[in-house]
């Protein structure tokens, strides 16, 4: 239960952040977007980041406005049009690439299908994620699972830090070497079933 309200103050909360942009015009929040992916640019960035977070803010709300259509503002130098939303690809590597590919940072469809990348990027990212896949169901096993561990709090302890330490792995090795394609690319640095936290993951 305290979870739950926990994760509702905080939906309110962001949902303040955003009110300040609803008061930007549309030419305003173009500018803002595209200034601010000159920022991001030419980095790996986690998605608990600050500027990131108030990006994702504004760029969602550019979506619902149809910012990018309007072509109010040039794309900024370095990036290529998205084919899900036609706003510049910015994209968002998650545990779930495989299944997912890389997610689109301003409609949250799949930007990249992940049969789309490079095939030695496709290797690199199985061989991670199949080795991420059962240490994040830990979070999810039923009661004759958790019974079977005989220890299930270690169990799932042990998970969590498995977690952490892929996904400090996946920032080191694997989300870097995206930017040879992309400008700039934001990764999940949480697992919010294993209560992995972004100050949990140490870079």
């Amino acid at each position: 239960m305290a979870d739950t309200k926990e994760e509702s103050a905080l939906d309110k909360l962001w949902q303040e952040y955003a009110r300040n942009f609803r008061d930007f015009d549309d030419l305003t929040l173009a500018r803002w977007c595209s200034q601010t992916l000159g920022q991001l640019h030419g980095r790996a960035w986690r998605l608990s980041h600050p500027l990131v977070g108030a990006y994702r803010l504004g760029s969602q709300l550019a979506h619902d406005r149809q910012i990018w259509l309007k072509r109010l503002v040039n794309m900024p130098a370095g990036y290529v049009e998205a084919a899900c939303c036609r706003a510049p690809l910015l994209p968002l590597f998650t545990r779930d690439v495989v299944s997912s590919g890389l997610i689109c940072q301003h409609c949250n469809e799949t930007a990249i299908p992940f049969d789309q990348l490079p095939a030695a990027v496709q290797t690199r990212f199985r061989t991670w994620a199949d080795t991420y896949g059962p240490v994040h169901d830990v979070a999810h096993w039923d009661d004759r699972q958790r019974r079977k561990s005989r220890d299930y709090e270690s169990a799932f302890e042990n998970a969590a830090q498995k977690a952490e330490e892929l996904l400090a792995e996946a920032a080191h090795d694997l989300v870097p070497g995206l930017l040879e394609t992309f400008p700039a690319v934001v990764w999940e640095d949480q697992d919010e079933c294993l209560e992995v936290r972004p100050e949990d993951i140490t870079l």
